[in-house]
């Protein structure tokens, strides 16, 4: 088992440029060509440029994260089977350009979401918080949304609303804007009314339905996926579990084997996000390793910090609730003999030292991941020798 370390850069407009990326001891880059909307099939030519780019600073492309997935598909609506086509020559495309290792989400609307984008840590750090009072609170009294109220109980009602009145003008909008930078394009392409009308188109989609058409997408892209020996990697939801009147069908590990087994080949297979499958106390994260591991393609290693069953923030990458030093030793223990190659990245990072005072994505600090990107690759070492694997 090889472990490739890999960062996440976001383009030529990502404040982290690549030769500081080169820095950091990585040999892999995931990215992908943001500028292109959902549904649009990516040229050959920009993918040769994006990654010429990436070549020139002597690091390769490893990951494709993501191909978005087009609402039409999640919903098929509108041009859905178009969409599907275009995607299935995308992925031509990027195999003829030798980038052959594919993430994506079939998350309804958000792709993350998240009440704290800089939420203080005690040591002077900042992280990504997930807290419920403040969602309820959102949803309830900033979205609106009427069929909320069921989902509650009186107590939580009572907490949010209690949450909501010490909110100041600026606090409301700031919470606002945490949750739809979850939306593609974040909170400037989006208001409070688009983000109502979008919800309404998936009233009729519940679980059932939704997982009907992922399986659809996935009996189409496959083929496509084994013909060109590409690895389709689906990342569960983030976080694992519904929201806003939104059904979520990637977040256990039934949901992961539901997958793999609706098309088994090795080509329909699993990033495996230890933040994300991590929230929930129900998933195993080292008996999900020891059981689906040979379909996972892809590994985010980050740690969350459960608080009531629900709420979580991001934690020190070996602390927290998702055993990230356990998951690492189950991983190199049970495939110690393979000679499989895996791209990892230090998932998300905290806010730290003299990144609190510049711009950076949410969640993808410099420092930050640099931090957690050594604390890695030290783990790693350190078992890898406890099984006499480093001679």
């Amino acid at each position: 088992m090889n472990l490739e370390y890999t960062w996440r850069w976001f383009g030529p407009k990502d404040p982290i440029t690549l030769d500081t990326i080169k820095q950091t001891g990585v040999t892999g880059i995931v990215s992908s060509l943001h500028h292109k909307k959902p549904g649009e099939v990516w040229s050959i030519e920009e993918i040769k440029k994006h990654n010429q780019i990436i070549e020139d600073n002597g690091l390769k492309w490893s990951v494709v994260e993501s191909i978005p997935v087009h609402e039409d598909i999640k919903k098929q609506s509108g041009r859905w089977k178009e969409w599907i086509e275009n995607y299935k020559e995308t992925i031509e495309k990027l195999a003829s350009c030798n980038v052959k290792t594919i993430c994506y989400n079939f998350m309804p609307i958000l792709d993350w979401t998240r009440t704290d984008l800089d939420f203080p840590l005690g040591d002077g750090t900042t992280g990504l918080r997930f807290d419920q009072k403040a969602f309820i609170a959102f949803e309830l009294y900033l979205l609106e949304r009427k069929e909320a109220e069921k989902n509650y109980s009186s107590q939580q009602k009572k907490e949010a609303h209690t949450y909501f009145k010490n909110l100041d003008n600026k606090q409301k909008q700031q919470l606002v804007n945490n949750i739809i930078a979850g939306l593609p394009g974040g909170h400037d392409e989006y208001s409070l009314a688009d983000f109502k009308a979008i919800l309404k188109e998936y009233q009729s989609i519940d679980e059932s339905k939704l997982r009907t058409h992922l399986a659809h997408f996935m009996n189409e892209i496959v083929p496509v996926a084994e013909k060109y020996e590409v690895k389709l990697c689906i990342h569960p939801d983030d976080p694992p579990y519904p929201i806003l009147g939104l059904p979520r069908i990637v977040s256990t590990e039934k949901d992961a084997k539901w997958l793999l087994n609706t098309v088994d080949s090795f080509y329909n297979g699993l990033t495996f996000c230890t933040g994300s499958y991590g929230v929930r106390t129900d998933n195993d994260l080292q008996g999900m390793i020891k059981r689906m591991g040979d379909r996972i393609h892809f590994l985010h290693l980050r740690s969350v910090q459960r608080e009531d069953g629900v709420s979580f923030y991001e934690a020190d990458h070996l602390q927290g609730s998702s055993q990230v030093t356990e998951v690492m030793h189950t991983l190199l223990s049970t495939f110690q003999s393979s000679d499989r190659t895996i791209p990892v990245r230090p998932d998300h990072g905290h806010k730290m030292m003299d990144d609190l005072d510049k711009i950076s994505n949410p969640g993808y600090s410099c420092i930050g991941r640099l931090d957690g990107l050594a604390k890695l690759k030290g783990l790693e070492k350190g078992i890898q020798y406890s099984l006499n694997v480093i001679n």
